[in-house]
């Protein structure tokens, strides 16, 4: 009875050693096999059978590209300025083996040469320059950070700095420096709009004067014409009542001269004719010398019928 207990416990033990020995790699990770202590390959991701007691998982590598964030280095200006900065750093593993044998701390690795890497570039930079020129620091960064991790299995893709922390006394000139940027920048904003202002009232003023002047000018010639109109209107009515004067005189000559008068008769008329045109109000009048015999001939007959 002991023996088939003895024998149970080993087959269980036989179990478990090949299961231990059955291994799985996940995506975006790769496994850094050792046998007898050395290097022997590097499991990529499916399933993977080990020798037992041979073989050994001597480090698990994640293939993912992973951020660290460094604490804020102190660094020094070329002007002399002391100040702090922290930097984030997006790394990927690109050679597990020389990840696991190149460097014994590998982020501890990057977070040194990442300060020395931060101070040569500052070191070179004054002030004003560091504030404004984060894109160069960045790129002057990475590109020093992928060459100096290359031989220990990592791809530096981006560092980005991430605070830039000025000592307080240059941060209260700046901040002072600020104030008085955006109360230039006020005034200035508030002459352009008092200028701008000032020209849009002067352009309307010369706009409404114009208006004015135009509307005075349409009003004078509409005057104009309606003038020329009633002269034209109060002519062609003296014209027209000096036709019909004219047609009627000559309407009573022809039917004069239908009823058989004589010369006389006519000359009479004549002067009947000069009565109405001086209208009492002539002062001299100028008779024709054949009708003035007439005349005289006719105030005769008058005195006779008296």
């Amino acid at each position: 009875m002991g023996g088939v207990i003895a024998l149970v416990v080993v087959l269980i033990l036989v179990v478990m050693i090949l299961i231990s020995c059955i291994k799985i790699v996940p995506q975006a990770h790769a496994y850094v096999v050792e046998r007898l202590g050395a290097y022997q390959q590097t499991w990529s991701v499916g399933l993977h059978i080990k020798v037992p007691f041979i073989d050994k998982v001597a480090k698990r590598v994640v293939l993912k590209e992973q951020v660290v964030d460094f604490a804020p280095q102190p660094v020094i200006t070329k002007d002399n300025v002391t100040m702090r900065i922290d930097t984030v750093v997006f790394f990927q593993i690109t050679d597990p083996k020389l990840f696991a044998y190149g460097v014994e701390n590998p982020i501890m690795a990057i977070e040194n040469l990442t300060a020395t890497t931060l101070r040569n570039i500052i070191g070179e930079m004054e002030l004003d320059q560091t504030l404004t020129s984060r894109e160069v620091i960045n790129t002057k960064m990475r590109a020093s950070l992928d060459i100096a991790t290359d031989p220990w299995g990592i791809k530096v893709n981006r560092v980005e700095l991430k605070n830039i922390i000025p000592p307080a006394a240059i941060q209260d000139a700046m901040e002072k420096q600020m104030k008085a940027e955006r109360e230039r920048r006020e005034a200035i904003l508030r002459a352009e709009g008092e200028k701008k202002s000032t020209v849009l009232v002067a352009e309307g003023k010369k706009e409404s004067a114009i208006l004015e002047a135009e509307a005075e000018k349409q009003s004078a010639i509409l005057r104009a014409e309606a003038q020329k109109e009633k002269m034209i209107r109060e002519a062609e009515g003296e014209a027209e009542a000096i036709l019909k004067v004219q047609q009627a005189t000559a309407d009573g000559i022809r039917m004069i001269r239908e009823a058989g008068a004589d010369e006389s008769v006519l000359k009479i008329k004549s002067l009947e004719a000069f009565e109405k045109a001086a209208d009492g109000q002539a002062t001299k009048i100028i008779i024709p010398s054949e009708i003035q015999g007439l005349a005289g001939l006719a105030a005769s007959v008058k005195e006779v019928l008296k």
